[in-house]
């Protein structure tokens, strides 16, 4: 299958993405790495889940939405630098997005996103709310993780 850009945007603009579960991160407690993964609902049922992805030894942050048929359609990055296909350097905070023939290999620097990686909880709430994602669970702090201030 693939993914054009109007059924893309029908995607991240559907105001009735939801999450009702409660989301916690999971990896082996001698791991700095964590992760979770939960399906999003919506009205028209895309077939879609977000992903999450912590590691404090390297300082990375990720939030991705992954369309089941042909992979990550969005995501936001923080602490993985990234280049565009033109060569135009983007940086370690930016967000990826599908463009058609390219898949997600596009980047722009977020303006919303203000937290920074060691705030995941925060984090996560700034995504959400860019990406039109309603969570009405709680998301809980990464076992193992200290939380900065």
């Amino acid at each position: 299958m693939t993914l054009n850009n109007q059924e893309y945007e029908g995607i991240i603009n559907n105001t009735t993405k939801a999450i009702d579960e409660d989301i916690a991160w999971e990896g082996p407690l001698r791991s700095p790495t964590r992760e979770f993964r939960v399906d999003i609902d919506s009205d028209d049922e895309y077939p879609i889940f977000v992903k999450g992805w912590y590691n404090t030894a390297s300082g990375k942050l990720s939030y991705s939405i992954i369309h089941r048929s042909v992979g990550r359609i969005y995501g936001l990055d923080l602490g993985a630098d990234h280049v565009n296909p033109d060569g135009e350097h983007v940086g370690e905070k930016h967000k990826n997005y599908w463009v058609s023939g390219s898949r997600d290999k596009w980047a722009y620097v977020p303006e919303d996103i203000t937290e920074p990686w060691n705030r995941p909880m925060d984090v996560w709430a700034q995504f959400c709310a860019e990406a039109r994602l309603r969570h009405s669970g709680t998301m809980r702090a990464p076992i193992g993780q200290r939380t900065f201030l």
